[in-house]
Parts: structure tokens; sequence; C-alpha cells
């Protein structure tokens, strides 16, 4: 629902400079322009309703502006690749119901609330490094996500579809219906919250976690006591998050807010430049720079700290908190030496960023058997390492960027109940990149709610 007075001016965004990133360098773009149903697929977007609101997108932005004051800390979490057939009202509410599960644990250790924000209702386009795939003797169009073409190893999968943005639309659409009826009709219920956790915790593999589950509980348990409304906390904020690539997709849900006469991406509430896509000159940071949204920018281990000073001068002029967000990517081995002078370089850029890490992208190998996967042990020693970089800074460690699902998965090697590469061949199911399951997403959860309550 749209809040009180704010009314999106339906049909694509006409506002002074938006068209500008047309004439800028590209990367990570299908070339379909001359498909003959490009156009038609474009006008059908530009007709439909917004997926989220600019209310509720300004929202977000204060809650961000808590997590750069220290008074808040980020949860994000999702699939690394969103699918059609996945968006399933189990398979969400299984991702959700992993999210805040997380989120409880997290609360406790930080003593702070935590904005909860799902890789979800968008996350359909991925960057890949090469633009075709050889298999043998034969070579096809990478896989681009969904929203672009299809993962079979054929030649008509693999030709870019842009009908395939409207089918993103409407299953973007349902995902977010469901999202907002769970989080608002009693599934977010902090009680029912923490019996889930507990159930993690009888298990003998995560025995190590029962002494913090039993003081969340005791906490709870007090809060009722003392006749807490626990109607308020049946129900909880929650956003949707993806990565901005597909700039025709943007822009054409791009609206102009009546209130103030700007414009808003409307497909999520906040959406992310990748680090393949940031280039200072290119069309990605033009574009977004010009759109109300919180934003996040992926830095990698090769960023400089002139890149840092140059992105908060281009995507936050006017130095908002909450307006931009730094997620780093840097490696287990890399994170400790590589993030210091950028931090460094956003303070000296009298910047209040929000900092968080994606522990995920920077460890991924390949498995013996062949298969695309993470050592645990590696995406929580990131994890460590971006804590102990901000604790000598005196910087605010400020949330987490995971590939997650709250299925039960093998594609990360390790934690507590181990994963190994026998299981992938029956488990293993994502199209791209590799994520944490159900239960190593709550042992992260633990592992980093005992650092923030003792650091």
């Amino acid at each position: 629902m749209t809040a009180p007075g704010e009314i999106l001016h339906t049909g694509a965004a006409e506002y002074p400079g938006l068209d500008e990133w047309r004439r800028l360098p590209i990367s990570q773009q299908p070339a379909w322009q001359d498909h003959p149903d490009f156009q038609s697929s474009v006008d059908t977007l530009s007709a439909k309703p917004p997926l989220v609101f600019a209310g509720e997108v300004d929202q977000l932005t204060r809650r961000l502006a808590s997590v750069a004051h220290g008074e808040a800390f980020l949860l994000q979490g999702g699939d690394c690749a969103e699918t059609f057939r996945g968006a399933t009202a189990d398979r969400i509410s299984a991702r959700v119901k992993t999210i805040l599960q997380m989120a409880v644990v997290l609360t406790y250790g930080a003593s702070l609330p935590v904005v909860k924000m799902g890789r979800m209702a968008g996350q359909f386009a991925k960057p890949r490094s090469s633009d075709m795939e050889t298999r043998g003797e034969v070579s096809l169009p990478s896989f681009r996500g969904e929203i672009v073409n299809g993962f079979d190893f054929t030649e008509q999968a693999r030709i870019p579809d842009p009908k395939r943005m409207v089918t993103a639309y409407d299953t973007s659409s349902a995902t977010l219906n469901l999202v907002r009826a769970f989080t608002e009709g009693g599934f977010a219920d902090l009680r029912a919250v923490q019996q889930w956790n507990k159930g993690f915790t009888s298990n003998p593999a995560h025995a190590k976690y029962e002494s913090t589950a039993a003081e969340i509980d005791r906490a709870v348990r007090f809060m009722e006591a003392c006749g807490a409304d626990f109607e308020k906390l049946r129900r909880t904020e929650f956003y949707s998050a993806h990565e901005a690539l597909l700039l025709d997709y943007e822009r054409a849900l791009t609206r102009i807010d009546s209130r103030t006469g700007k414009p808003y991406v409307t497909s999520g509430h906040f959406v992310w430049i990748g680090e393949r896509t940031r280039d200072l000159d290119g069309a990605h940071v033009d574009y977004l720079s010009r759109v109300q949204n919180p934003l996040g920018v992926k830095l990698g281990p090769k960023t400089t700290a002139s890149d840092v000073e140059e992105l908060v001068e281009r995507l936050d002029p006017h130095r908002v908190p909450g307006r931009l967000t730094f997620i780093s990517r840097m490696g287990a081995g890399a994170v400790r030496e590589a993030l210091p002078p950028l931090i460094e370089a956003a303070r000296d850029a009298d910047s209040q960023v929000v900092w968080v890490t994606d522990p995920m992208h920077g460890n991924t190998i390949t498995a013996k058997n062949g298969y695309k996967t993470r050592h645990f042990d590696d995406v929580m020693d990131e994890v460590r390492g971006f804590f102990e970089v901000h604790r000598t800074l005196g910087s605010y460690p400020g949330g987490l960027h995971v590939e997650m699902t709250g299925d039960d998965v093998a594609e990360c090697l390790g934690g507590s109940d181990v994963v190994d590469e026998t299981a992938f061949d029956d488990r293993y199911e994502s199209l791209c990149d590799p994520r944490l399951n159900h239960k190593q997403s709550l042992e992260m959860a633990y592992l980093v709610a005992e650092a923030l309550a003792h650091p």
C-alpha cells in the first residue's frame, strides 16, 4: 500500500539526465535492442504499477542512517540468483524464516535493531566473467540469469529474450505479496522465531550455541512477564534488494514521486552496483546517481582509496546518512590488508556510509568434483577480519550480506553439521554461486552475535 498522500506517477519517468547513461560505456548487458519483442516488453514494464513505493524507500534510507550512526545492524540475505520456478510459497517462506531467525540472534548479540533485507523479488540478473560459455566443441552465450536467458545449454535457451523482463516483474510482484503477508500477518512473531531457533540448537551439532539461545529465551519470557506488547512484535519491516545490473529493466520501472517530483527505482527498495559495473565513468554509476533509492556498491580487493572517494562524490554528493552502503567482498586472505585504506578514504571524504561485509564472493573455489563451492571456515574468517579491521580503526561494522537459502542444500563445505563434497550430486541446486544452507546461515548468525556481544 502507498503511504498517505503518496502517488507515484504511472509510466516510465521523464526527468532531466535520466537517459544520459545511454551515451556511456556499459557492460554486462544483453544485445537485444533489435529483438522484435524488445520495445513492447519495455512498454509493458513502463505501464506496470511500482513494486515498491517511495515512502517505503525513504523509510529504508532512515533505517540505514541509523546503521551508519552505529545504532542498528543490517542483514542482507537471499539467493545468488532467483529463479522463476523457485518463487513458491514454501521456498519464499523458508528464506524469510531463515532471515528472521538470523535477525533475532543478531539483535540479541548487538543489542541493536536489525534492518532486515532480502536478496529477493528482483535478483534475477547475474554478471558473467565471459560473454560466451564453451563446453567441448560448442560455444554459446553465457547464462545471465532468468531475466535474460535460460540455464539449459542449448542454442534456443541461451538466446536473450526481453519478454523475460516482464516475467521477472510478475514473479517479483508475487514474491513481494507473499513476503508482505508473512511479515505483517504474524509469521514474524518474535516468540515463534525463538522457538524455531531452539529447534536449531537442540541438534547435537549445534549444542555449543544452546547457551545463547537459552539467554534469548529468558529475555523473551522476561518481556512477556513484564507485559510487553507482543502484538507489535508479531510484525516486522522487511525490505527487498537486488543488483541493479540490467538497466533496461531498471529504467522501465523508474517512476516520479508526486510528493517530491524526484525519480525512484521501483523494482526494489535497495539496489546495488556490482564489482564488475562500478566503472566511475560508466552507465551504472551515472544512472543510479540520479535516483533517490539507498544504494550499495560492491568493493573487491583491487578497489583503491581514490575509487572510494570518487564513488562517494558521484553517488552521495550531499553526504546523506543511509544513502550509500559499501559492501566489501575481499576474500579471507585479503580483507585485513585491503579494507583499511578504503574505510579511511571514506572517512576522509566526510561521508557517513554503511559498511557491510559480503564474505561469500571473495572465497569461491572449485571442488575436486568440479562444483563451484566455498568453505564455511573461509567465509567466517572474512567476517572476523571485517570486524577486526573496524575495531582497529574505530569505525562501525554495519552488517552482513550473505548468499543463503532456507533449504537443506549442499553447496558450501563445512559448518558444525558438516557438508562435504559427496553431498553435492544430490543436493546442489544453485544455478550460479554456492549458498549457505539453512543450518550454516544460522550458525553464522550465532558466531557473529558472539562477536557483537563480546567485541
